[in-house]
């Protein structure tokens, strides 16, 4: 009866090719052959057929070599319908080239000739082996080394000899040294060369017992492809699944090229350090060499990365391709179009160690590329084009509580690198990012203007428990809050550090602040943001600009700047208070102040000054006279603030105390503890005094004294002494008028003593600086008193 077993044997082989797929995972072999085992059999099985001690052989050879051979124990033919059946049937391929040892047998077979169906009843097994040195050995022999056989089994297999198609409807299943497997219903088209496996398909390979699973599945030679339906691959804690799989495969059989279309998902946890979840629409795999190692896998469409676990993270994108290399080891991953990179800190709202609170923050670029070692570390990212990152408080975190949910912060840069490091968990968590060129950092408030710095590059480092260390600016650094002009504060600086813990940034390298009309230099400055405090030190100078000038004040109400220096600094932004320390020095135009520590009020341009014993406070004043012609005022005044008795009259008074209270519209200046005024020819000193200034409408201005303080008069008390050459005077209360040079003492009583005179006391004591009268009045009950000496 005609047996077309060829068909079979190519249908089996396809079967093979499937299974032997599956070894690798996500690369699969497959082997299909294009010539055929046989163009046809003898129309009488009588052919070539011999009766053994085991029932009955044929076989069928070609140019001397046997091409199969068929052994049954029994044969019957039945002569009215032409069918037929043989039992405990051995089938032997050797191929064309002698170079196969392929194995079929089974108990029954049944032909039916006006079908053309060839069907094995019950249970057929099948073993596929290559013999590589056939050729060369005597016809007929088994190979001397059986290398990777792969077994199948299934059952109820139809093959029809008139179409060349097989089917069976039976679970089939497959084992090879490397993998196992089965699938429910395979059905082979000889027309197409199509090859499909109906359900269920399930392969377990590999020493970790892979699992490689399908709905549907079919192979085809032309164009050389398996096609996958619903694929899903499982390994140890890791899992890829799509809709559809396309493998492509090259001349040899290997697979060059695996297409995953539709949902492509992938999932992988490493215990409960961390889960990533991964989806696109599409993933493309380029593999390379015998051994199929993949080289590229591009997924594009919606690429999404999703990190679950202490420090949770989302990527996206629409295309990324990951670069392999040696054995499938991950070298580097290229996302691009629409990169987003969040990184969530936990919930719950604790702050970290440091106190700062946790932050979620998100990375945006045309492009970033990761690098990968050991295979699995990520170990570096390198955005490509313009990028920023997105900081903003966590959800749940009592920043958000406290009503700063919309509060962010945006770093931009021409590019960023980002390290990262694993931690103690096995967890990935990034250390550090730097950004260059073009850095900037834009922090958003509602209802308040953004704050921008500047800088030629920066660097980020993260906290290990989450959230941003510090951020570092180096290079032309430059800040503004953008606040109107006359409340706007500006910084320039070579480098500036930002800790969002306590929200204080530090500015170092020729550092220079303006704040509304301030400009503050020091060798460091530091300012807090969320209270808008400063902080400088190391040779500070402020300079007060943009002044209107006052007309009812005295001793700061020029336009002129005021100038201010010291070793340290406060400036309280809120209330526009500054307090400086350390050798501080206040002036304006002619008027010094010099003292321990300054408080100064620019707003209602005061100032409170505290002095040591060793160090008291200083002011320089000038006299309400017109005796003053000197061209260079200031220079001047302090000329003569240390040379009182030089020169010209008396024009210039230098007061010194423990404390001194200004304020401009008052122009009054109160002294206390151990006050000392020290004119030209004059000295006195009191516990307290206080000077009253001359308002600047009242200043002449041919006097070339444009915004100096004019001492109208002076009120000392408490152990009040006046000392002028060649007399003293004492008394509790002292009243100088400075346009007269007048003195008027009281209480005690007052006294004065001179040498020519001698001592005189009386109720009022009234001398002048300008010659040497002297007033005095007394009472009934307090005459005056004089006491002469007497020469002998």
């Amino acid at each position: 009866m005609p047996l077309p077993i060829y068909r079979l044997r190519r249908w089996l082989a396809a079967i093979a090719v499937l299974f032997i797929a599956t070894i690798a995972g996500m690369y699969f072999y497959a082997r299909m052959r294009e010539r055929n085992v046989l163009k046809e059999l003898p129309n009488k099985i009588g052919i070539d057929i011999k009766q053994t001690a085991s029932g009955f052989q044929f076989s069928k050879s070609d140019g001397g070599r046997t091409l199969f051979t068929i052994q049954a124990t029994d044969l019957k033919q039945f002569k009215l319908n032409g069918s037929a059946e043989l039992h405990n049937v051995s089938i032997v391929l050797y191929g064309r080239d002698s170079s196969r040892f392929d194995q079929i047998y089974g108990d029954d077979f049944t032909y039916d000739k006006e079908s053309g169906n060839v069907t094995a009843r019950g249970t057929v097994q099948i073993d596929l082996q290559a013999n590589p040195a056939g050729n060369t050995e005597p016809d007929q022999s088994v190979p001397k080394q059986l290398k990777n056989p792969i077994h199948l089994k299934t059952s109820d297999l139809v093959f029809n000899q008139k179409s060349g198609d097989a089917h069976t409807d039976a679970r089939v299943d497959f084992q090879t040294p490397q993998a196992s497997g089965w699938a429910v219903g395979v059905a082979y088209a000889a027309k197409t060369n199509t090859l499909t496996l109906e359900s269920q398909i399930h392969a377990t390979f590999g020493a970790d017992h892979e699992t490689l699973s399908a709905m549907h599945g079919e192979i085809t030679r032309d164009p050389r492809v398996i096609v996958l339906e619903n694929p899903r691959l499982e390994r140890t804690n890791e899992t890829v699944q799509a809709e559809r799989a396309t493998f492509f495969l090259a001349a040899d059989n290997n697979v060059q090229r695996v297409l995953a279309q539709g949902n492509v998902a992938a999932e992988s946890s490493s215990g409960s350090a961390e889960q990533m979840h991964a989806h696109a629409d599409e993933c493309e795999l380029l593999l390379s060499g015998k051994q199929n190692l993949l080289r590229t896998a591009t997924l594009t469409g919606n690429v999404h990365l999703e990190r679950a676990g202490a420090q949770p993270m989302q990527g996206y994108a629409r295309r990324t391709v990951l670069d392999f290399s040696g054995k499938n080891g991950l070298r580097k991953i290229h996302a691009e179009d629409g990169v987003h990179l969040a990184r969530h800190a936990a919930g719950g709202g604790a702050a970290s160690p440091n106190g700062s609170q946790p932050q979620d923050f998100d990375v945006a670029a045309p492009a970033i590329d990761f690098f990968v070692s050991g295979g699995k570390r990520l170990d570096q990212a390198i955005t490509s084009g313009a990028a920023q990152i997105t900081i903003s408080p966590a959800q749940g975190s009592d920043e958000l509580v406290s009503g700063a949910s919309a509060q962010r912060t945006v770093v931009t840069a021409g590019r960023f690198e980002a390290k990262f490091a694993t931690t103690d968990a096995g967890a990935t968590r990034v250390t550090s990012i730097h950004g260059a060129p073009d850095a900037k950092i834009v922090n958003t408030t509602p209802g308040a203007p953004d704050r921008v710095s500047t800088s030629e590059n920066l660097d980020v480092s993260f906290l290990p428990a989450g959230g941003i260390g510090s951020i570092i600016q180096r290079g032309g650094v430059a800040y503004t809050d953008n606040q109107p002009p006359d409340k706007r504060t500006q910084a320039w600086a070579e480098k500036a550090t930002y800790t969002p813990a306590d929200q204080v940034l530090v500015l170092s390298g020729d550092p220079r602040v303006t704040d509304g009309g301030m400009a503050t230099a020091a060798r460091a400055i530091r300012i807090n943001r969320a209270t808008s405090e400063a902080f400088a030190e190391g040779e500070v100078k402020s300079t007060y600009s943009e002044l209107q000038e006052q007309p009812n004040g005295a001793l700061l109400a020029s336009s002129s700047p005021i100038h201010v220096t010291a070793a340290s600094m406060t400036a309280h932004g809120a209330t526009a208070v500054t307090l400086y320390q350390g050798n501080a020095r206040l002036w304006q135009d002619a008027n010094v102040i010099t003292a321990p520590s300054i408080q100064f009020d620019r707003g209602r341009r005061s100032l409170v000054a505290e002095g040591t014993p060793r160090q008291p406070v200083s002011t320089i004043l000038v006299q309400a006279s017109d005796r003053l012609n000197s061209e260079t005022p200031a220079a001047n005044s302090e000329h003569k603030a240390n040379n009182p008795t030089n020169g010209q009259a008396a024009d210039v008074v230098v007061i010194t105390s423990a404390r001194l209270a200004y304020t401009d519209s008052e122009r009054q200046a109160h002294y206390e503890g151990g006050v000392t005024a020290k004119g030209n020819a004059f000295t006195a000193t009191a516990n307290t005094a206080d000077a009253y200034l001359l308002a600047r409408s009242q200043v002449n201005a041919s006097q070339h004294l444009t915004g100096t303080g004019r001492l109208d008069h002076m009120i000392a008390e408490g152990n009040v002494v006046v000392q002028q050459p060649g007399r003293k005077a004492e008394g509790q209360k002292l009243v100088y008028t400075a346009s007269e040079d007048k003195f008027v003492l009281t209480g005690g009583p007052p006294s004065i003593f001179d040498a020519e005179r001698g001592k005189i006391t009386g109720v009022s004591l009234t001398f002048f600086q300008a010659d040497d009268r002297v007033l005095v009045e007394g009472e009934a009950s307090t005459p005056v008193v004089t006491q002469t000496r007497v020469a002998r």
